[in-house]
């Protein structure tokens, strides 16, 4: 195993002095029994949940657009609460980082017990950072209400409130990973945030008056609710399923629909059956999944598209009549809402479209956007192997590594046989991922696509944790 030469001047040797200052949990000295991981998750959950209802102290307006509104369903945030920045911090810090190391920009081995101390110090040292740097920038851009009225202390409350809220979602995420709980803290966050979404869009009792009377918000309350004081009851029903501009139940199958499809290609794989050098017999097979890259490049996507939106935003409100700003997006506010959304340029055109009726006005708009999105997806999936340690040339190390070889095939061919399969499962299993996000955004899934799919995949990863515990026979729920 190579070793990093000792007089070597490395990057991440600068995280070594500042090492003891920042949050750790301690690794279990034993193996945590199911129970207890219930437990410790469920902690977790509770503390989220709390944080995203405690409103932030000092705040004077809440009302101005939200320019990060489009992030908020894959950064698990909820607006004027400690929770405000979710966890968004942890996963840029932690995907910058998988970036610069798998580029090689900074070196680390990941063989070495201390370099991978140093290398998960880096990350919580840069989320640290980016976590004041947002904090700062909020309070900085009036999301709060104007800085001369929020005054100095109240302007440091906050900043201080959003820090503390996110050392705390560093150290949850970390209690879990280090094998406390089950799975990690962001995937949790994340599917939670995007379930309650869409339990509150089915059974919200808030009351709407749409000019057809008062209606309720969620899909299924106000079924029985159009059903029990409308007298026309085949009108009721239609109504129901096709009401405008409120969750109906025609958005509430098509989430199920697209539920049941994602579920159903998560079984797809190819096993390679792969063999022990050294002792014989010793036969096993090395899973190649279609979502071979689960739901990092939807995530990716996600974050690039958000980025678009927020800077088109800011520069369309300081330049509404610049030609350039007007190419990269135009904004209009929508009625009895302090939100905007894109009605032209490039921030409309990557903008999913709402209705079969949107689709159907604006046919060039539907084809652009499920271009961008497969393109973008086969591309972001492609891209990620190579600097994540998970293309054909890493798998094939780790093998050799574990002295395992592919049965009917020589040493030397190895990494030619996983190339056939690693590289067209990262493609074709983000370009299926992109697809079905489409499929669900046309269908007028509640929530969005992307949610879905990352509600999905993240749900089905819990699974596969389950069978796994309840394999190793651990898993005793009495």
């Amino acid at each position: 195993q190579a070793r990093m030469p000792e007089g070597k001047f490395r990057f991440i040797n600068l995280v070594e002095p500042v090492m003891p200052f920042l949050p750790d949990v301690a690794q279990p000295e034993k193996k945590v029994p199911f129970k207890e991981k219930m437990l410790w998750t469920s902690i977790t959950l509770f503390i989220f949940l709390v944080c995203c209802q405690i409103p932030l102290y000092g705040i004077r307006s809440n009302k101005s657009s939200d320019p990060f509104y489009w992030m908020r369903v894959i950064l698990a945030s909820n607006r004027g609460t400690l929770m405000e920045l979710g966890i968004s911090p942890i996963v840029t810090s932690g995907m910058v980082m998988q970036l610069l190391a798998g580029s090689k920009i900074i070196e680390v081995d990941q063989g070495l017990k201390k370099d991978r101390n140093l290398f998960q110090g880096a990350q919580k040292l840069f989320g640290i950072i980016i976590t004041v740097s947002e904090a700062v920038a909020y309070v900085a851009s009036g999301m709060y209400g104007d800085v001369k009225d929020l005054g100095f202390t109240n302007a440091f409350l906050i900043v201080f409130q959003l820090f503390c809220a996110g050392i705390v979602v560093i150290i949850l995420d970390e209690l879990l990973q280090k094998g406390y709980g089950l799975g990690s803290g962001i995937s949790l966050f994340i599917a939670t945030n995007i379930c309650e979404n869409i339990v509150w869009k089915c059974f919200s009792p808030t009351t709407i008056n749409t000019g057809r009377g008062t209606e309720f918000e969620g899909a299924i309350i106000a079924l029985f609710h159009l059903l029990i004081t409308r007298a026309d009851k085949v009108r009721a029903l239609k109504e129901a399923f096709y009401r405008q501009n409120l969750p109906n139940l025609t958005s509430l199958l098509s989430t199920v629909l697209v539920f049941g499809i994602v579920i159903y290609f998560q079984g797809f794989r190819v096993d390679l059956p792969v063999k022990n050098v050294k002792s014989r017999g010793q036969n096993s097979s090395y899973p190649i999944k279609l979502f071979y890259t689960s739901n990092i490049p939807i995530i990716l996507q996600t974050a690039l598209v958000s980025n678009l939106y927020f800077f088109s935003q800011i520069l369309y409100k300081r330049f509404p009549t610049n030609l350039l700003v007007n190419l990269l997006g135009v904004w209009q506010s929508i009625e009895g809402s302090t939100q905007s959304i894109p009605v032209g340029g490039l921030a409309y055109y990557v903008s999913p479209p709402h209705s079969l009726a949107d689709i159907l006005n604006d046919p060039f708009h539907a084809i652009f956007y499920l271009t961008f999105i497969l393109t973008a997806c086969a591309l972001f999936s492609k891209t990620w192997i190579e600097v994540s340690g998970s293309s054909a040339k890493d798998v094939a190390k780790q093998l050799r590594e574990q002295q395992m070889t592919m049965k009917g095939h020589r040493d030397s061919s190895l990494l030619k046989e996983l190339n056939r399969y690693i590289p067209t499962a990262a493609a074709f299993g983000g370009l299926c991922i992109g697809f079905l996000t489409v499929l669900a955004d046309f269908l007028g899934a509640i929530g969005s696509g992307t949610g879905i799919l990352l509600a999905v995949t993240i749900i089905y990863q819990y699974f596969e944790i389950f069978v796994k515990e309840n394999a190793d026979g651990s898993a005793v729920f009495w």
